[in-house]
């Protein structure tokens, strides 16, 4: 009969009563892509406001190096490495850069490709004399080094080989994630405690900082803020270089006309110096 199929079992009104919940949850949590780049932009601006000084010294340190016949050397592992390849290597950055790696054990240390599969070699402090041996580093080299938990064995280690070395350091991580965890180095150390100057990206603990309906977040911001930090730096080492009179040397896109000719002429300077492998 007509007007029967309204009573409480109708699937249409099951549904209604279950999405109802679900979507104010959502509207709560503000689960969207325009909440995702509101929340990045304020960080984005706090960033940039909060690490201005440190920023400043991390350039002054950098462009003592350079003026000093130094090369940059970045190091990151996982996903800290994009910001490495911020540094070293890439159009309208500086050319005496060079990018330290994991992948370095293989590539110039003769390892099997398969140790890279492992998810414990990042947190392995003994691999990373040989990473620092394998590299072409020099007295005058300063270090940039990132990682955002900056607590796993084998960048802990490196930063520490560093600064026996007696090279300058600058740190890039989340000092907030860093201080909530506990080292995973048999010193104790982090990578905050050894640095000379610490850059702080201002992600969260755990990185993301959007909420999902039953706990967890989604929406990672350690990428964007480091790879900010990582260009404020530059820049600042540029206006030194150019107040000082002199012309900073500055890769050009290998996609633009005469941009290889360029590039190879500024690379011939640190021969030896600067590897563009891997």
């Amino acid at each position: 009969m007509k007007g029967t199929t309204h009573g409480t079992g109708c699937p249409g009104t099951t549904r209604a009563a279950t999405a109802a919940p679900r979507e104010r949850e959502l509207r709560r949590l503000d689960v969207s892509a325009t909440a995702y780049v509101q929340k990045v932009e304020r960080l984005v601006h706090e960033v940039a406001r909060s690490q201005a000084e440190a920023v400043g010294e991390a350039a002054s340190l950098l462009c003592a190096s350079l003026r000093g016949g130094g090369v940059i050397q970045a190091f990151g592992s996982g996903h800290s490495e994009a910001i490495a390849m911020e540094i070293a290597g890439r159009a309208g950055g500086l050319v005496p850069t060079n990018r330290l790696a994991l992948r370095d054990l293989v590539l110039y240390g003769g390892e099997p490709a398969s140790i890279l599969g492992s998810p414990e070699l990042e947190r392995d402090p003994t691999v990373a004399r040989r990473v620092f041996d394998l590299a072409p580093v020099q007295p005058p080299d300063a270090f940039v080094m990132i990682s955002s938990s900056g607590v796993n064995g084998s960048v802990v280690e490196l930063a520490s080989i560093v600064k026996e070395r007696g090279h300058r350091l600058v740190a890039l991580t989340s000092v907030q994630h860093s201080t909530e965890m506990k080292s995973r180095h048999p010193s104790g150390l982090k990578l905050l405690d050894l640095a000379d100057v610490v850059l702080d990206n201002g992600a969260p603990y755990g990185d993301a900082i959007i909420g999902l309906p039953g706990g967890g977040t989604f929406g990672a911001v350690s990428t964007i803020t480091s790879a900010l930090l990582a260009q404020m730096t530059v820049a600042e080492v540029v206006r030194r270089l150019l107040e000082a009179g002199e012309a900073p040397p500055i890769y050009r896109s290998s996609n633009v006309v005469g941009g290889d000719e360029h590039n190879r002429a500024l690379e011939a300077r640190y021969a030896g110096r600067i590897r563009r492998g891997g």
